[in-house]
C-alpha cells in the first residue's frame, strides 16, 4: 500500500476566533496576592471586631465600648492568644465579654451587675484586663 502526500491549494486560511484572549495566569501570582493580604493584615494595629449578637447585647444591656477600651481588649485578646486560647471570657470596666480568640470576635457581652448565679461554658480562659 502507497500512501501519497495531499496538497491543498487555493485553501483560504482559518479566520482568528472571534473570542478574546483568555489571560494566563502568572505563576505564584495568587500566593503573591495571598501573601499581600496576610501581610497587610499583620501590619495593622490588632483590632477586635464586635459580632452582630454581640453588638445586639452591649445595645440591650445599655453597655458601650469606647477606643480606650477596645485597645485595652485587643491585648487582652493578644494575651490570651500568646497562651493558646480559643475562647476566653475578658472581665474588662464591669463588662463580662466572651471573645473568639482566633477570629478576634466579640461573641457575646453581659454587665458585671448580672453576672449572680451566670455560667460561661465554652471558653477555655478568663483574662482580667
Amino acid at each position: 500500500m502507497t500512501i501519497h502526500p495531499v496538497h491543498f491549494q487555493n485553501v483560504p486560511p482559518l479566520a482568528p476566533a472571534s473570542r478574546p484572549p483568555t489571560a494566563v495566569p502568572t505563576p505564584g501570582l495568587q500566593h503573591r496576592e495571598e501573601f499581600e493580604q496576610v501581610l497587610e493584615r499583620e501590619l495593622q494595629p490588632s483590632q477586635v471586631r464586635l459580632s452582630a449578637h454581640a453588638q445586639q447585647r452591649l445595645a440591650q444591656r445599655d453597655l458601650t465600648l469606647v477606643e480606650g477600651q477596645l485597645a485595652r481588649l485587643a491585648g487582652a485578646v493578644d494575651r490570651a492568644a500568646e497562651k493558646g486560647a480559643r475562647d476566653s471570657l475578658v472581665m474588662m470596666d464591669g463588662m463580662a465579654l466572651v471573645v473568639n480568640i482566633p477570629n478576634r470576635t466579640v461573641v457575646t457581652a453581659m454587665a458585671a451587675r448580672d453576672l449572680a448565679g451566670a455560667v460561661f461554658t465554652r471558653i477555655d480562659s478568663a483574662v482580667i484586663a
